[in-house]
């Protein structure tokens, strides 16, 4: 049993340590949730003869008050002092865009940057979840001025050694499309590989481009390619992919979904043998006007997490 009539080297028992304690001692930092909610949805195409394209999604708010106020973010808010962080992550969802009934996990903590925050210094735990968009009706809440959802799209431009320390840099612009068309995000993402010792690792930054109509608010570009990394890796080893399907789907359904998230093209018949554990046939077709018939598949229950290699 936990001795309390220790004390410590000021002669202090624990009670009279904690009251005497004060949080402002050590400058508190504010506490805040931020959660990234990505869907995959479809991209019509003029030729029916052709299975629709298949976007990569993320839902953001336009902030309606200061910092930042005008400026899209993603969906979050401060913890209160007697909520849990899981309470203050739907709260806060709820509040900001009218949505409750999805499961979120644990991206990332955020707070090596003291000013990420301009009212203070603030820690964020970020959320993310990957979700079926025609089940969720998201709305602006009181301190957002508009929901919406935006297409992703990261696209590799190159690869240079930095002049000054000769690192290895690889140059990406990733671009936001509102679904309305009428709001373009694009930054310029710069991943340096440092070296130190025999150990690498990757340093970003992220220039927005001149020519936006708007940017994100805080830091949060950083976190949102940081959940498009995650998503890549989790699709290797989880079934998280099939929480974007119907129970019965094509394989082609599902090599689209698994190319979007990967961002690359697979080999058909690499794709198949690899997911063949995962699936379980059925006996029903597809028919859809203008396409040839497709078997349906559906998720194997039973299947044993393994690593997924192209």
């Amino acid at each position: 049993m936990r001795n309390l009539s220790l004390k410590n080297k000021t002669g202090l028992t624990e009670e009279q340590f904690l009251e005497k304690y004060k949080h402002e001692y050590h400058g508190a930092p504010a506490n805040t949730v931020d959660m990234l909610l990505f869907t995959i949805d479809e991209n019509p195409v003029e030729d029916v003869r052709k299975l629709p394209e298949k976007e990569l999604k993320v839902l953001l708010i336009k902030r309606g008050d200061h910092p930042f106020m005008g400026c899209w973010a993603i969906p979050g808010g401060f913890i209160n002092t007697y909520e849990s962080i899981s309470e203050a992550v739907y709260r806060e969802l709820k509040e900001e865009t009218n949505i409750d009934n999805v499961y979120m996990e644990q991206l990332y903590t955020w707070g090596d940057d003291v000013n990420r925050d301009p009212r203070m210094r603030v820690i964020s735990i970020s959320y993310m979840a990957l979700v079926d968009k025609t089940n969720i009706k998201p709305k602006a809440g009181d301190r957002a001025q508009e929901v919406s959802w935006f297409s992703i799209k990261k696209e590799f431009v190159s690869t240079y050694y930095d002049n000054d320390d000769k690192q290895r840099v690889n140059e990406y612009i990733i671009r936001f499309t509102s679904d309305d068309g009428n709001c373009i995000i694009e930054y310029i993402i710069k991943e340096k590989y440092i070296k130190k010792g025999v150990s690498t690792f990757k340093e970003f930054e992220y220039v927005p481009m001149t020519r936006n109509t708007d940017e994100f608010a805080f830091d949060h570009i950083k976190i949102i390619d940081a959940g498009l990394e995650r998503l890549k890796n989790k699709i290797e080893y989880t079934p998280i992919a099939f929480n974007l399907l119907p129970k019965y789907f094509t394989l082609t359904e599902l090599q689209k979904v698994y190319e979007v998230i990967l961002n690359k093209k697979l080999l058909r018949a690499n794709f198949r043998r690899k997911v063949a554990p995962m699936v379980i046939e059925t006996e029903y077709m597809s028919h859809s006007g203008g396409h040839r018939p497709a078997r349906y598949y559906m998720f194997n229950e039973n299947w044993e997490h393994s690593y997924f290699e192209e």
